[in-house]
């Protein structure tokens, strides 16, 4: 009798689980959809996939909410960012419809999903609830496998070939094609060539200097920087390091030496040859 109470019942702390959590994840599904941004709008539905796995856990479907966070919030999202983030889709993409309809199917489509639910609902609260001990009696991960390969077993296959189309659908789109042939080694050299522009390779940043980072210019033989050692794009942006002066006053320290090494090395055979004229 208590088993079958605690199935039909709700505790304070799951109740205020439900309502805070429900209430952010239907405002993340919201931002979903009325963000203008792609990225932002996919962050919205990792935000509410993180929160159903919270429910999950909370409900005693341990292998579902680790699979809710790994597979779909870490990776399946994941792909999703790689791809808006290959395609470019901003928010001055061109709004037109490019099939016709589309929005008009996609709202038929979405109703309908919201009959499917509003029904499944419905059918759930009008029979009796099994409870999670009897759902998980041979464990969790058993349980799902049997709903999975049994009952599932035709929307698990479609799932999974709407996965492999989304993914080829990506590689499709980040796809372009080449409106001219790409020029050979040989080309590139002799147009170079032609130019008289930096006939052999750039020099790498930091030669001469005391680093070899990319953000420091290396330094010529005087130690004046040279610009083509660093990418044009840190030089914009104001981001590379100058160590020339600091290059100047270590080479001016070793010439110092070196002259002072050189006046000793002069003044000791000079005091040998007036010891010798002085013996005689």
């Amino acid at each position: 009798m208590t088993a079958q109470l605690a199935a039909y019942s709700t505790s304070t702390g799951e109740a205020v689980q439900f309502w805070i959590l429900g209430t952010i994840a239907v405002i993340g599904a919201l931002c979903t959809i009325l963000m203008k941004r792609a990225v932002h709008s996919a962050l919205c539905l990792a935000g509410t996939m993180i929160i159903l796995a919270v429910f999950y856990l909370a409900n005693g479907a341990y292998f579902l909410g680790v699979v809710q966070i790994v597979v779909y919030t870490g990776a399946i999202m994941m792909l999703f960012l790689f791809v808006v983030m290959l395609v470019g889709v901003t928010a001055a993409d061109s709004l037109k419809e490019t099939i016709k309809g589309q929005r008009w199917l996609a709202l038929l489509c979405g109703l309908g999903f919201g009959v499917l639910l509003i029904g499944g609902i419905g059918n759930a609260s009008l029979t009796e609830f099994n409870g999670i001990g009897q759902a998980n009696a041979g464990g969790n991960v058993e349980g799902i496998a049997a709903l999975i390969f049994t009952k599932y077993v035709f929307a698990f296959e479609i799932t999974g070939a709407l996965l492999i189309t989304a993914a080829v659908g990506a590689m499709v789109l980040t796809h372009r094609e080449r409106t001219e042939r790409a020029k050979t080694q040989r080309e590139l050299s002799e147009e170079r060539v032609r130019a008289g522009n930096q006939l052999p390779p750039l020099p790498a940043p930091g030669v001469y200097a005391r680093h070899n980072a990319v953000d420091i210019a290396g330094l010529l033989p005087d130690g004046t920087p040279s610009d083509l050692t660093v990418s044009k794009t840190l030089r914009e942006r104001g981001q590379i390091r100058d160590v020339s002066q600091e290059a100047l006053n270590d080479l001016k320290a070793l010439e110092q030496r070196a002259e002072d090494r050189l006046e000793r090395g002069a003044i000791g055979p000079a005091k040998s040859k007036r010891s010798e004229e002085a013996s005689k």
